[in-house]
C-alpha cells in the first residue's frame, strides 16, 4: 500500500471516472486502474463497484476511502509541519565550536546573529574536533563549527571560509627581513606548537613538514591557548604559527609575516548530521559569518587536510 494508490482511490471516488481521475492524477488511465487492482488485491476487497455506471464504492470502499482522506490529510499536514520546522527559525540550539575558533569568530558574528534571530537560543560549548563529532552523531549538539576536511560518511560539511597560516615571530628575529615566508625557512626546532588534540597543531606540523619542533627552546611547554603562545614569542621564545583571525586587528604588527601564494590555509565549515533538517540555522550561521569576516577569507584555496 503506498500513498500513490490511496491518492489514485481519492480521485476515482471524487470523479467516478478512469480517465478523469488518471488526468488529475497526471498519470495514465490503464496504470490508475492497474494501481486501483493491486490496492484490492493487497487488501482483499473491493473498493469500487465497476459494474455500477457511473462508478460507485462498494460499502467497504467507503469506508476504505475516507480513511484514505483522513490519512492524506494528516500527511499532507505532517509535510506542513516540516516544512515550517526547517524554514522558521526559532528555539534552543547547541552550537559546538573548536578552541582555535572560538575566541575570534564568535565576536565577529555572535552579536548580530543574536539581534537578527531573537528568537534563537544558541548554547555554545568550546570543544575539540573529535568530541564535535561524537556529539553529533550522539545528537547533544545541534551543529558544528570546525575546521574540514574530515571525510565522514555521516557528517555533512558547509565550508564558510579558508584561513591562512601566518608566522608570528619575535620582533628582532632574524626571519623578520623577509616580507613573505616559504615552509622552508621555517626551523621546527624553533617552533611552539599546541596540545596533542588540536587539530590546527597538526596542520602546524604538517606545514613545517617535520616533528622535531621545540627542540631548541629549552622546555616542553604543553598548550591549549593560542594567546598563550604568542605571549612566549614576545619574549623572544620561539616562533608559532597562528591563524589570521586571531591577529585580524594587528595584521601590521612586526611579529607578523605571511607565507608566499598559494598561502598555506584551513578550510573552516559548519558541521552537522546527515539527517540533520534544520536548513535555515544552517544558512543564517553561514550568511552572517561570511558578513563578518574579511571578504579575502572567502576565496578557496589550497587547504590542509585534518588527520584524525
Amino acid at each position: 500500500m503506498t500513498l500513490q494508490q490511496l491518492e489514485y482511490i481519492v480521485a476515482l471516488d471524487d470523479y467516478r471516472h478512469y480517465v478523469t481521475a488518471a488526468e488529475h492524477c497526471f498519470i495514465s488511465q490503464p496504470n490508475l486502474t492497474m494501481q486501483v487492482k493491486k490496492l484490492e488485491e493487497e487488501l482483499g476487497i473491493k473498493i469500487f463497484d465497476r459494474e455500477k455506471k457511473p462508478l460507485q464504492p462498494t460499502e467497504i470502499g467507503k469506508s476504505v476511502i475516507a480513511r484514505a482522506r483522513q490519512i492524506l490529510r494528516e500527511t499532507n499536514q505532517l509535510k506542513a509541519f516540516v516544512t515550517h520546522e526547517k524554514e522558521v527559525l526559532e528555539g534552543e540550539f547547541t552550537l559546538g565550536i573548536i578552541p582555535t575558533l572560538a575566541p575570534y569568530l564568535l565576536p565577529l558574528f555572535l552579536p548580530s546573529f543574536t539581534i537578527e534571530n531573537p528568537k534563537v537560543h544558541l548554547k555554545i560549548k568550546e570543544l575539540q574536533t573529535d568530541l564535535i563529532i561524537s556529539n553529533l552523531e550522539e545528537g547533544t549538539i545541534d551543529i558544528g563549527i570546525l575546521v574540514t576536511p574530515l571525510d565522514l560518511a555521516n557528517i555533512r560539511e558547509i565550508p564558510i571560509f579558508y584561513e591562512p597560516f601566518l608566522l608570528y615571530l619575535p620582533k628582532q628575529h632574524k626571519l623578520t627581513h623577509k616580507n613573505l615566508m616559504l615552509a622552508e625557512d621555517l626551523d621546527p626546532s624553533e617552533v611552539l606548537v599546541l596540545d596533542e588534540g588540536h587539530c590546527f597543531r597538526d596542520q602546524a606540523l604538517s606545514i613545517c613538514k617535520n616533528k622535531n619542533y621545540g627542540a631548541n627552546i629549552g622546555f616542553d611547554y604543553q598548550s591549549g591557548s593560542i594567546e598563550a603562545l604568542k605571549n612566549l614569542v614576545k619574549e623572544n621564545v620561539g616562533y608559532t604559527l597562528v591563524p589570521e583571525l586571531s591577529v585580524l586587528h594587528d595584521l601590521q604588527s612586526k611579529h607578523i609575516r605571511r607565507f608566499s601564494k598559494p598561502e598555506p590555509v584551513r578550510e573552516v565549515s559548519i558541521v552537522v548530521h546527515n539527517s540533520y533538517f534544520k536548513e535555515s540555522l544552517i544558512d543564517s550561521l553561514k550568511a552572517i559569518i561570511q558578513a563578518h569576516i574579511p571578504s579575502s577569507l572567502l576565496n578557496e584555496q589550497k587547504i590542509i587536510p585534518v588527520d584524525l
